[in-house]
């Protein structure tokens, strides 16, 4: 019991005299990474160089984000293994505004300057600021006044007022003298989105595709020549009924080869998602968005596709005309392979897709989402509908059979599908139909091939500025 109380009391003594506060600014700076993950969430690792006593001290350190996870925060000594020890930590996000600075004066004393409109002279009165909840209530002397009496001048700005994010560390030195420490936390405020740019060749055969990263940053600091690296990839977190609070465990594992395609960023595997690392140190000032290049490729083998889609309900019951002038949609397909002068894992984005006109003017002609797509997989993305290219379709038959098995329908329909090509050129286009049940094709104008257990496909050729009518029976029980 006696040690204890005389632990007491030297702890006591030892948080009383407190030491002197030591502030770091961004000119301490030594070193910056940023690594950025999907997600609004990244990690920050900040180096800067501080003179520190043996023993307790007080180490404020400015210009921290402003959307800190202060629950993430490790501070340790870069340049001496285990000199320092973090007894304590506190993040003041309270900012010092003029609204601020009047709620922390409630109850005080300022001094309050008037000027007089006519002479421009000036007196000085003295007041007790009451309240500053919507408003200010001041006593001046032996009255009470609301609103702004005029300038106020207060005498000191409190500790607890920040004029930039910081964190405050209550930290025992083992050694006297400067040091490089790391500060490393996670964030909020800074996130990343793969955009892309596609130039079609004039055949729609091939293309050329560049990548870019855009970088946006509300965290509420700025980050001066920062090594930067983002990580593609669906990162598990943690959250809690108060906050969003992101908890990140990562190990890096075996490095991938370089792209073919010759990135602006370096990429490699980590763990089971995709690190990219940029190949200079670049800024990420406070509220900017930043584009930087992520990859370049050219003469992408591509397959454009124009597909009519049926539906599953036209099956089953009896129906006559079900459709004029029906859509037919327009796909791009390219594969993400060495061989297509491509071969790098590709973060999740917007692909827009361009072709030039016969002036030689690149026209938008579609764009798609595309999800993370890893080496080797094939990308396709929907641009939108044809113009020239449509369909009729109908029903022309649908009758009830007897049903080989008790308790199921058995029926049989027919159909007809008229391709029109409005286009100087002929055109493919890929019927695909989606059949319930247990079904069988009787009858077919053309040949069909079983994409699916539940999807028949044909591939019609249209001729130029002329139609193809595709016609076929089908039995299904359900």
């Amino acid at each position: 019991m006696a040690c204890l109380t005389a632990w007491l009391l030297l702890a006591g003594a030892a948080y009383a005299a407190e030491p002197e506060e030591t502030r770091s600014t961004l000119r301490d700076q030594q070193a910056v990474a940023v690594t950025i993950y999907n997600g609004d969430l990244a990690l920050v690792k900040d180096q800067r160089k501080v003179r520190l006593r043996s023993g307790l001290n007080k180490l404020a350190l400015r210009d921290v984000s402003a959307r800190i996870r202060p629950e993430t925060a490790l501070l340790r000594s870069a340049s001496n293994a285990g000199a320092i020890s973090v007894l304590e930590q506190n993040f003041d996000f309270d900012l010092l505004t003029p609204e601020k600075l009047l709620e922390k004066y409630v109850g005080k004393n300022v001094s309050v300057i008037r000027t007089n409109p006519a002479t421009g002279a000036e007196t000085t009165e003295q007041a007790t600021v009451l309240s500053a909840a919507g408003g200010v209530v001041m006593r001046i002397g032996n009255r009470i006044e609301t609103g702004l009496p005029g300038r106020i001048v207060y005498d000191d700005v409190p500790a607890t007022l920040r004029d930039r994010p910081t964190l405050v560390t209550r930290l025992n030195s083992g050694v006297t003298g400067e040091q490089t420490v790391e500060l490393s936390y996670l964030t909020g405020g800074l996130g990343w989105k793969a955009d892309y740019v596609a130039e079609l060749a004039p055949g729609d055969d091939a293309m050329d595709l560049s990548g870019w990263v855009t970088l946006t940053n509300t965290s509420g600091a700025s980050y001066n020549n920062a090594t930067l690296q983002l990580v593609a990839g669906d990162v598990n977190r943690v959250y809690d009924a108060d906050r969003a609070r992101g908890v990140l465990k990562m190990n890096r594992m075996a490095e991938e080869a370089p792209a073919a395609a010759a990135p602006a960023m370096a990429e490699e595997s980590l763990m089971e998602y995709h690190l990219y690392t940029l190949d200079r140190p670049t800024t990420v000032a406070e509220n900017q968005t930043k584009q930087v290049a992520l990859l370049s490729a050219s003469k992408v083998p591509a397959k454009k596709e124009l597909v009519l889609f049926g539906a599953d309900y036209y099956y089953m019951s009896s129906y006559g005309d079900l459709g004029q002038k029906m859509k037919v949609a327009v796909f791009l397909e390219f594969e993400n392979r060495d061989s297509s002068h491509l071969g790098m894992p590709l973060p999740k984005g917007v692909i827009r897709v361009y072709k030039k006109d016969k002036a030689g003017n690149a026209q938008f002609v579609g764009e798609d989402h595309i999800d993370h797509t890893p080496r080797n997989e094939k990308v396709r993305l929907r641009l939108g509908e044809s113009f020239d290219v449509t369909a009729d379709k109908k029903q022309t038959a649908f009758k009830v059979l007897a049903p080989p098995f008790r308790d199921t329908r058995f029926v049989e329909a027919a159909f007809e599908v008229v391709l029109k090509n409005a286009r100087k050129e002929a055109v493919t286009v890929t019927v695909q139909e989606p059949i319930p049940g247990d079904w069988r094709i009787v009858s077919e104008s053309h040949p069909s091939s079983k994409a699916t257990a539940h999807t028949a496909v044909w591939k019609i050729t249209v001729p130029p500025e002329g139609k193809t009518t595709l016609t076929y029976r089908v039995q299904l029980r359900y």
